[in-house]
Formats: C-alpha cells, structure tokens, sequence
C-alpha cells in the first residue's frame, strides 16, 4: 500500500488571511493535522523589483496573520529558506504530506520557483492543490470567455475560516524577521502603509462609510487623492482582503444606500460603481500576466523591441528617480513616492509617460525601480500598465502627458507641489508650474532637462516608424486576441474630460 499523507501544509504567499482563503478550508477538511507555513526566500528579497517597503507592509500582515490562526488552534510557522530546501526538510522529518495554496500571478521568480516547487511535488509523490485566486483564471482557454467566469467567482459565497485547526506536533514555529532585518535592504526613509488584515478591514470600512463619496472627484488629485481614494490596493496585493469580499461588501453597501432616495446617495452609489469597475479591471490586468508572463520583459508588441534599449541615458535616469527634472508636478510626485509609497494613479501615469517619452527611457529599467517605492506592487497591473504607459503594446493609443497641463489641472496654486519641493516654497502660483520663466526668481531648482515639445516631437516620430512598419498590424491582431479586454462585458466608467483616454487607461491605481 503507498503511503498515505499524514498532514497538510498550508503555504501563504500573497494571501495573507484566514477569511475567504480556500486552501485552508480545504485542507481543514482533510481531518488532517494542519501545519500553515510562511517562507521567507533570500533569493527573492535580492530582485530589483523587491524592497523593505514591501516587508514592512508583509511583516504587520504576519503578525495579525499569526495571531489569527494561533486562535484557531494552529500557529503559522515562519521560515527563512529556499522554499523547496523547506519542504524537503518538512517530508524527511515529518512524513508525507499535501500541499495546499492559492496560485500565485506573480513576477518570473515566482513562476520559475512555482514551476521547481512542482517539479519536487511531482517526484516526492506530493498532492499540490492550488486554488485560482481573485478572478484570475489559469489555463484560460478563450479570453472571451474571461468576464463571465470572473462574475462568477465574484458571486460565490464568501469561505468562512474553520472554526478550530489540528496543529501539528512537536513543529518549531519559528520567527517573523524583524522590520529592519539586513535581509531586506537598506534602512527605509520615508511612511509606510500599515499593513494587517485587521487594519485592511478598518480601510474597507471608512473608504464605504465616508471617504468614497469624493472618490471621483479627487482621484487624479495628488495629496487628496490619498484620502479618498479606496487605499486597498496594498491590501488586495498581499492578500489581507480577498477582491470577493471587497466587491460584496461595496455591493452591500450601494444596496443600503438604495433605500434611501435622496441626491447625495446616488452620488456616493456613483463612485461606488465607478470603484467597483477598476475592481475588475484590476483582475484584467492580472490575467494579461497570467496568460503571457513574458509580459515583465518583453514588449507585447515585438516591433518596439531595440527601440529604447540603446538610447538609455543614465543621466535622465537618476534626475527622474530624485525628482530633480526641473518639472515641479513631476519632481513633486516622485518625491511624495520616496516619501509614502503611494500616489494615485494619474501621477503615477504621468510619472511613467515622462521616463518613456520625454526622458526616452526604457520600462525595462525604470519599471523594476517603480515597483520598489510602491507599497501595493503588483507584477500583474505594473508590468502591464508601464507597457501601455510606455507605448509598447500596440494595441492601444499613444497617451502622452504634458506635466504642464497636468500641473496646472491637478494642482492648480501648488500646494502639493511646494509640500514636496520646498526649492519652490516661495513662488507664486503664477510661477509655480514653470518657474524657470521668471527670471527673477532664483532658486537651487533645475532648469528642465529636456523641452517639452522637442522631446514629444522626437518620440511621436519614433513611435510612428515603428507602427508603420511592415506586419505590424497582423501582430497587433494577434496581440488583441489574446490579452485585450473583450468590449460590451466590462465597461469602465470614464470621465467627460477624457474622450481621447481608450478605455484601458482607467486603472493601474485605486
């Protein structure tokens, strides 16, 4: 007779909670001891794209992890390891075992450590059940279908955590490295969001009850933006908040709204809606990795390979990642991302669109280092909103910012400029968005590294040879029909002001 498993490791990767967590209401069914597990990877923590940001936010959603499942009678154990030296090192002195988790859209590393770990599953005879996560839906057959298979999942019950977990015995549980472990970089300057299931729930709550009535109208200003807007992001990318629970809690609430007939819940029903599409785009982002991983790498469209690579200026490179481009809006944002690692999506746009346009700048580059100052990095939406930033996935339209409209639309007297670019404390606002056109203003800000309409002028042109050229448009056929949202199953919500935005360009930030 083979031999039969003796318990369940549950691993946590991005899904930091018990609630709505199928793997570990399966594996409690088992009638098995339970052993929840949480590997910290070395070899991960080296990658440019990760950072002691994303720690900070990870280590308060363990603790409030392992507290929850400590009530439930089975304490997480957390290990610091290469993940398949973990698991050989659990069979050998523990038994067989099955292995239970979400699967897990994230960037290569993770997919080439996902691939070795079943590898291993696969020789050690061990069951690996992985269960879809947030509407994303793996081996998709036809994208056609994707919407409607997402509505579904997003239908479904919430999973309740078990009300008592088997721990297994006589197992060390092990530490959560602190904050400020070497292992994670250098010393973090700057806030970061609290992190924790308790606190995601406490978000959810004010952004439903309160801060989402302005959610439209502030979410492409800076400053305010970080108040009304839902703030989840970080949340749902570490997993303390399913997007089930997010959207059925929204749609609980837009009912209890309903029962009241007066101006001012319609207009919170509004941007409550308008939350709840960038809701499902997000897993459209999502899902465009999941089917394509090269997607970190490569175009989308082959044709604009080796059309930035060569001209990398690393000059440009580093006044854009200080802040010092002599474009107040521009310096502004990035300044507020070192300082708090977040910024609404529009800034964040513009923050993209100036690297890739006015600076020439390739997202293969600029992309990883944006994913470290962003607490709610998530492979799936980064990768695939810097190629659409950056022109470079052929199948929607070439949306450049002007910094300067932006300036003077976002933030009008520059009272968030002037809070993150003190060299500017004392303009007036009517030198505020182009200073270097007072000459009597003198100040320690730069002059503009580039000209504005010399450099957009240079990049049009080079987009245009490359959308011009010879089978371009059979690629972007192909392009469309395997990563494109399909139009009339998912409609965003778009403003009057952006008639030229194609539709895809709503998301990327909540």
């Amino acid at each position: 007779m083979p031999n039969k498993p003796k318990f369940s490791v549950v691993w946590f990767k991005r899904d930091l909670r018990i609630t709505d967590h199928e793997p570990l209401a399966k594996a409690s069914k088992q009638n098995l001891p339970i052993l929840p597990l949480y590997v910290v990877e070395p070899d991960y923590w080296q990658l440019p794209d990760t950072s002691k940001r994303h720690w900070y936010f990870i280590h308060d959603s363990l603790v409030d992890l392992q507290n929850d499942l400590s009530q439930k009678g089975a304490p997480l154990c957390v290990c610091t390891a290469d993940i398949v030296s973990v698991f050989a090192f659990i069979r050998s002195r523990f038994g067989l075992f099955n292995l239970f988790s979400h699967q897990e859209t994230g960037n290569d590393w993770t997919y080439q450590r996902d691939k070795m770990v079943l590898d291993w599953c696969k020789d050690q005879g061990i069951i690996w059940d992985e269960s879809p996560s947030n509407g994303v839906v793996r081996r998709l057959m036809n994208r056609d279908d994707w919407a409607a298979l997402r509505h579904a999942t997003m239908r479904q019950p919430l999973i309740m955590p078990p009300s008592t977990l088997t721990p297994l015995k006589d197992i060390n549980p092990g530490q959560i490295p602190s904050k400020d472990h070497a292992l994670f970089g250098q010393t973090l300057i700057g806030n970061v969001q609290k992190g924790g299931r308790s606190e995601g729930v406490n978000v959810l709550k004010s952004f439903l009850n309160d801060r989402g009535q302005r959610y439209l109208l502030t979410l492409s200003k800076p400053g305010v933006s970080a108040r009304h807007c839902s703030r989840l992001s970080a949340h749902i990318a570490y997993g303390t908040l399913s997007i089930r629970e997010i959207e059925q809690e929204t749609q609980r609430r837009i009912k209890e709204l309903s029962l009241t007939n007066s101006e001012p819940n319609a207009y919170f029903i509004r941007n409550l809606r308008a939350f709840l599409s960038r809701l499902a785009w997000r897993c459209h982002f999502v899902q465009k990795l999941e089917q394509q991983p090269c997607i970190e790498f490569r175009c989308m469209h082959p044709a604009f390979e080796g059309m930035r690579e060569d001209s990398f200026n690393d000059a440009y490179f580093d006044a854009w990642k200080q802040g010092r481009t002599g474009y107040p809006l521009v310096d502004a944002c990035m300044r507020s991302l070192h300082q708090n690692g977040w910024i609404t999506f529009r800034m964040r746009a513009m923050l993209v669109s100036f690297a890739s346009y006015h600076l020439w700048l390739d997202w293969r580059q600029t992309a990883p280092f944006m994913a470290g100052l962003f607490t709610d990095y998530e492979p799936g939406i980064h990768y695939s909103q810097f190629q659409m930033q950056s022109g470079v996935t052929g199948i929607n339209a070439v949306r450049i910012y002007n910094p300067l409209k932006q300036s003077i639309d976002q933030d009008p007297n520059g009272i968030f400029i002037k809070r993150y670019v003190p060299e500017l404390k004392n303009i007036s606002p009517t030198w505020i968005h182009e200073p270097w056109r007072n000459p009597q203003v003198l100040t320690a800000y730069p002059l503009p590294i580039v000209d504005h309409a010399l450099a957009i002028k240079q990049a049009r042109h080079q987009i245009s040879i490359r959308r011009n050229s010879q089978g371009f448009h059979e690629e972007e056929t192909a392009v469309v029909k395997k990563l494109a949202s399909r139009k009339g199953k998912v409609k965003p919500i778009a403003k009057k002001s952006d008639k030229t935005t194609p539709h895809t360009q709503l998301t990327f930030k909540f």
